[in-house]
């Protein structure tokens, strides 16, 4: 089966299954919209639309490709494996994007530094610890790039976070959010599961008893989640006290009964850490 019949067939998987094998929450009062971990989506027909982000498009390989941030061969991948297809091409044989680290650019280490210290409150020794271990560095674009790691502890995609006044945030090309995620370092048996770098290590600083993730958004069910939920002692659902991040929690705490909600008192964690509340 060619290339051109097999992504004729798997874009023609319903959106309403995609979304569901995803993890994504129907919204109570609109049939059309769905929560997902990109955000709010419209669904007519064969088009969904985020409105979050502005982007939308047709088919659920499109579909694939905007909830998971990964590229065609992935995508083709992910509905084969979820949906069964009759292609006759191994599924090593599908393309893969290379992970595209952006090179360090030291000369822009410390305008990382003082964006995350001043604009964000990040403690600088946590920061420091993040910079010697390699998990945190600035390119030259003086982006800070949060690396999330595999299994053995190789890279396998970064979080991309702008420190410019205009707020930007992104993945590094071919990144595997399915494959690793952003760890601040500790010891702790008790896991919270954040949405994002900053508040991983913002939520590490306000609770040092714990060990914080990112998940690289609100991600109900990432493939290393299931191993993660046998090993700890504890994991908590950290996600965003809004409407996308109650929805991936409910969704998270429904496949994995035994993990728990933290939520925290303001937006997110980063919000929280620079006004001192407690958690709730």
């Amino acid at each position: 089966m060619s290339w051109r019949e097999r992504a004729q067939k798997l874009r023609a998987v319903p959106l309403v299954s995609v979304l569901q094998r995803c993890g994504a929450q129907p919204d109570p009062y609109d049939p059309r919209k769905w929560h997902t971990c990109q955000g709010v989506l419209t669904v007519t027909g064969a088009k969904f639309m985020n409105w979050n982000s502005g982007r939308g498009g047709g088919g659920a390989i499109d579909l694939v490709i905007h909830l998971h941030e990964i590229g065609f061969g992935q995508a083709l991948e992910w509905l084969e494996g979820h949906f069964g297809t009759a292609a006759n091409v191994p599924v090593a044989r599908l393309s893969r994007s290379l992970l595209l680290l952006p090179p360090p650019c030291p000369e822009q280490l410390e305008r990382v530094r003082r964006y995350l210290n001043v604009n964000r409150q990040l403690p600088p020794a946590l920061l420091e610890l993040l910079i010697q271990s390699g998990s945190l560095y600035a390119d030259d674009r003086a982006n800070a790039v949060f690396v999330l790691r595999g299994k053995l502890g190789q890279p396998v995609g970064a979080e991309l976070r702008g420190t410019s006044p205009c707020a930007w945030k992104g993945m590094a090309p071919g990144s595997r959010k399915d494959y690793g995620f952003f760890a601040v370092p500790a010891t702790a048996e008790i896991i919270v599961l954040c949405e994002s770098a900053i508040d991983a290590i913002s939520c590490h600083a306000l609770h040092p008893q714990y060990r914080c993730l990112s998940a690289a958004g609100a991600r109900p069910n990432p493939a290393w989640l299931a191993e993660l939920v046998g090993q700890a002692q504890l994991i908590y659902c950290g996600f965003d006290r809004d409407e996308t991040g109650e929805a991936m929690a409910r969704s998270m705490t429904t496949l994995y009964p035994s993990i728990q909600r933290l939520r925290p008192t303001r937006k997110d964690w980063n919000d929280m850490l620079r006004s001192k509340l407690p958690a709730a």
